[in-house]
């Protein structure tokens, strides 16, 4: 992909994001109903780059996750058919997963489409080093950035970490380290996978600890949680 094309892709997925941040029609952000169970995730999609990945482990160790089917996105008209009538349905459930760049626009834009709520929107970039997430969330998924931030430090990922909560009181968070420890390079994905599936739980359970890939998950990510 060049250079020009992959500026292309990265801004529809920041045009998403600036969407929710400035409160435009075409997005809900889900708030919080009080007293609600959290919904396990029905559906979680993925990457072709993410299948077999550490963040697949992270939602399967979930218990919100164990039962969730997991559909490989792609740019058939298949996919985006079957994603429409999954959306269309009725029937409460939520859907998570992790994207490249234009296959999340494209999933967020048929969620707009469909009146579903947008519970967690984050950008991710990785390599061997480090990470980098870019968040912005609802109040039903108040606390899990600041979880993935402490997960992350407490086994010596380095990562920079910013979230912003556009319709809750929430102050925007920060956090980061330096890396300390050299296998720790694909445990954002296992631990972000975890979150999601446990997304509206008061206090989720750690994250499990992944066993370092020859190839860890690297590159550009978007990762969301749809509740319909």
């Amino acid at each position: 992909m060049n250079l020009e094309r992959r500026s292309l892709l990265k801004g529809m997925a920041l045009g998403s994001l600036a969407g929710m941040t400035l409160g435009g029609p075409g997005l809900a952000l889900a708030r919080n109903i009080g007293g609600a169970a959290a919904t396990q995730p029905a559906l979680v999609l993925v990457a072709p780059a993410v299948v077999g990945s550490a963040f697949l482990q992270g939602i399967a160790a979930s218990p919100a996750g164990a039962h969730a089917e997991v559909l490989r996105s792609d740019a058939s008209l298949a996919f985006v058919r079957e994603l429409q009538r999954r959306l269309e349905t009725g029937r409460p459930q939520r859907i998570v997963g992790l994207l490249d760049d234009a296959s999340a626009a494209l999933v967020v834009d048929l969620a707009r489409s469909a009146g579903a709520r947008v519970q967690w929107l984050g950008e991710h970039s990785a390599d061997a080093r480090a990470s980098r997430h870019r968040l912005i969330t609802a109040d039903a998924a108040h606390g899990h950035a600041l979880q993935l931030g402490l997960q992350l430090d407490a086994c010596g990922a380095g990562f920079d970490l910013r979230e912003q909560c556009p319709l809750g009181s929430r102050q925007p968070l920060r956090l980061g380290a330096a890396t300390r420890s050299a296998g720790s390079a694909e445990q954002w994905a296992t631990t972000l996978g975890y979150g999601l599936a446990a997304l509206g739980e008061r206090e989720p359970a750690p994250a499990p600890l992944v066993a370092g890939h020859p190839s860890p998950l690297a590159g550009h990510f978007v990762s969301f949680s749809i509740q319909a």
